[in-house]
């Protein structure tokens, strides 16, 4: 199975749009497919219990269906840093049990979506980086294509090397239609990042909405 960890330059820059973008391509392709969502603030209460939008999201993309607990399970109502929801609700998230879990899934690809950006704590001593070591082999960066990014961008992968995973690529997602010279900032990243870019995704209202993902002819998973 291979494992690819969807992170981002920040919260709000369409990390479950891809995520969910990336899995329809692969079912597309004739291969079995899960997400997981392991940490998600905001979730909702509901009869079944918390539920997360973007986890529900992830569900709906696959074709290799698993229990909501499995794919999130680590849920909390405030829409807050991870860490702090998790004190707040008396709970400790468990990187290990999250690394088991991932281990007993049986799929071609798992889709894991990670939360905020990068250099986010999940507790006292532990970071965003050591659930991605637990659970995936290589990283996806989202970036989202605003004024800031490039800066945003290159951070964040040198911060994906410097915790020692590996960078598959990257997925530009636009999210400020009013940016000025998006082309021009695009083609400074692929000039500058250190990984390839993967693919595009247009700006839409409605966020939740979910594109085709079209991969440079060049590049093939």
């Amino acid at each position: 199975m291979k494992r690819l960890f969807i992170t981002g330059t920040d919260t709000g820059i369409g990390k479950t749009r891809v995520a969910s973008a990336l899995i329809c391509y692969l079912v597309a392709q004739g291969y079995r497919v899960a997400g997981l969502k392991p940490v998600a603030s905001g979730c909702e209460q509901t009869a079944a219990g918390l539920r997360n939008e973007d986890a529900l999201s992830l569900i709906a993309a696959s074709n290799v269906k698993l229990p909501y607990e499995v794919v999130n399970p680590f849920a909390f109502e405030p829409a807050i840093a991870p860490h702090i929801a998790a004190r707040q609700a008396g709970q400790v998230i468990d990187i290990e049990k999250v690394g088991k879990l991932a281990k007993t899934i049986e799929a071609d690809y798992l889709v894991i979506e990670g939360a905020g950006g990068w250099c986010v704590p999940l507790g006292e001593t532990t970071m965003l980086a050591d659930l991605v070591k637990a659970t995936a082999d290589e990283v996806i960066v989202v970036v989202g294509i605003r004024l800031g990014c490039i800066n945003h961008a290159l951070l964040s992968a040198a911060q994906v090397a410097a915790d020692g995973m590996v960078l598959k690529g990257w997925i530009a997602n636009h999210v400020d239609p009013d940016m000025q010279a998006q082309a021009e900032n695009l083609a400074t990243l692929q000039a500058l990042m250190p990984c390839p870019l993967l693919a595009v995704l247009p700006w839409h209202k409605t966020e939740r909405e979910r594109p085709e993902l079209k991969m440079h002819s060049k590049y093939v998973f």
